[in-house]
């Protein structure tokens, strides 16, 4: 039988502290070293969990992201009849704005207390409650009538969807090693992508429905995306495992193996919230450089997953014809996404990859907001581009900033401000494409095309700083930084 020394719990006393801002670890707490014999069984517990958590979480997260993005789909939702959710409930493209804002500021605001709630609550009780929670408010959108009720419920969707994104990586830190997370993260994040696809096909096919039972088709649109959600929260509640201790389906050599090979997080179950850990993480500035490049990100990952239809209107393709030209650059970024973050993890190059992710978005931004004259064509291509570019680099992102914590508690927190610092540039990507400015949004573009620059270049900058720590270790047996 397989046993192994569990790996030493970080103290409250400062040796946390040392460990977050200085990466040094004993041997006892280095990367554990397996036998062959491990390694092949480490294959089988790996396959294990990759089946049972990685359809899960893609499913809550594609339609977590369904749930959010559908109010893009249904600004223009049969808008050609009067019958689109801005005319029906009587609002302003201002509040309709404000709406989108509200979702953004709740958003950043309950992510760090929500990814402390998944090690308080369990997992399972908790992510099952956000699923629930932002079904609800999904549908409730469908029953509104005013811009007062639209922008309330946004606001309360903005808290429910908070925690899941953030708390699924997480999560994933009990269950994977480094260098495994970020091909998983990419698993269910570009469910993002594929929602963007599903949604404007199911987006078209609901248009049709226009009128039926006496409702609008926007309507039914938020209903028939916010009932699953609610079934799959109670489903989540009940059966999602926790952590590998607690599940039937590993044997007590495998439970103790994969303890032994998450090293710090193969604890996770008995490691409390360690409020010097959070305060550590809280003034490293090196995390804040991390958190910068992910919110230079979230401008264009709100703007795309906000304003995809409403550009590609601006492109001459027509209502409901509108929502069919959406879905190619979602699959388009689908399959980028998991061939960078597979990269990623094979040549464990964090910094790299996002580099040239997010160059690949600025150069297409750049050419989005220059481009003369219409060429509805090549503005296509380059829209398409755009969003595998500001997508692919988010599952190595979130990975990254993962990678390079050593308490869970650390990881817990450092995820969540990872994405709630994107939350200024979600705010600023929710009014850069304005009406005024149609149908080649210049401005819209050049905006994104900035934020990618300024990811580009903090990316790289960040990558050479891991190195040159690491440069400093050689010939010590202190666990290096992940580049």
């Amino acid at each position: 039988m397989f046993s192994a020394e569990k790996a030493p719990v970080v103290s409250a006393n400062g040796s946390a502290d040392n460990m977050v801002e200085h990466g040094k670890i004993e041997h006892a707490g280095s990367e554990p070293v397996l036998t062959e014999e491990e390694k092949i069984l480490e294959k089988r517990i790996v396959r294990k969990i990759d089946y049972r958590l990685l359809p899960i979480t893609a499913f809550i997260y594609l339609l977590c992201y369904l749930d959010r993005s559908n109010i893009g789909n249904a600004k223009i939702l049969n808008s050609n009849t009067g019958d689109d959710i801005l005319q029906t409930n009587n609002m302003t493209s201002h509040q309709y704005l404000v709406a989108l804002m509200l979702f953004m500021v709740s958003y950043s605001v309950f992510e760090p207390p929500s990814n402390l709630m998944v090690k308080i609550a369990s997992p399972r009780r908790w992510l099952g409650f956000l699923v629930l929670s932002f079904g609800a408010f999904c549908a409730g959108i469908g029953g509104t009538t005013n811009a007062a009720g639209v922008t309330a419920l946004r606001f309360f969707l903005g808290a429910a969807e908070a925690g899941v994104f953030p708390g699924m990586i997480y999560y994933f830190s009990f269950w994977y090693k480094a260098e495994e997370r970020a091909a998983r993260i990419a698993s269910f994040m570009c469910s993002a992508t594929l929602s963007g696809a599903f949604g404007g096909c199911i987006a078209y096919g609901v248009g049709h429905m226009n009128g039926a039972g006496g409702l609008a088709a926007w309507r039914w649109l938020f209903i028939f995306e916010g009932i699953p959600s609610i079934i799959l929260g109670i489903l989540v509640f009940l059966f999602l495992p926790s952590y590998p201790d607690d599940v039937k389906w590993l044997s007590d050599d495998e439970k103790a193996l994969e303890r032994h090979r998450l090293g710090i997080n193969g604890d996770a179950i008995v490691q409390k919230i360690n409020w010097q850990d959070a305060k550590t993480v809280l003034l490293d500035g090196r995390m804040w450089l991390h958190y910068l490049i992910y919110g230079c990100a979230g401008c264009g990952v709100a703007s795309l997953s906000l304003f995809q239809p409403t550009i590609v209107q601006g492109l001459g393709y027509a209502d409901l014809k509108a929502q069919l030209y959406t879905v190619p650059p979602y699959a388009a970024a689908y399959v980028y996404a998991l061939s960078a973050s597979y990269i990623s993890d094979k040549t464990r190059q964090r910094g790299l990859v996002a580099g040239v992710s997010f160059l690949i978005g600025f150069v297409s931004y750049m050419v989005l907001a220059t481009l003369p004259g219409e060429s509805f064509k090549v503005r296509y291509a380059m829209l398409c581009l755009a969003t595998s570019g500001v997508f692919g680099g988010l599952p190595t992102l979130c990975a990254w900033v993962g990678d390079n914590v050593r308490t869970t508690t650390a990881g817990a927190l450092a995820t969540a401000l990872n994405i709630a610092v994107a939350g200024p540039g979600q705010i600023i990507g929710v009014w850069i494409y304005r009406a005024q400015d149609k149908p080649i949004y210049r401005p819209g573009h050049a905006i994104n095309a900035a934020f990618m620059c300024i990811a580009t270049v903090l990316s790289f900058s960040l990558m050479f700083h891991y190195r040159r720590l690491n440069a400093k270790m050689a010939g010590t047996r202190e666990l290096r930084w992940q580049v």
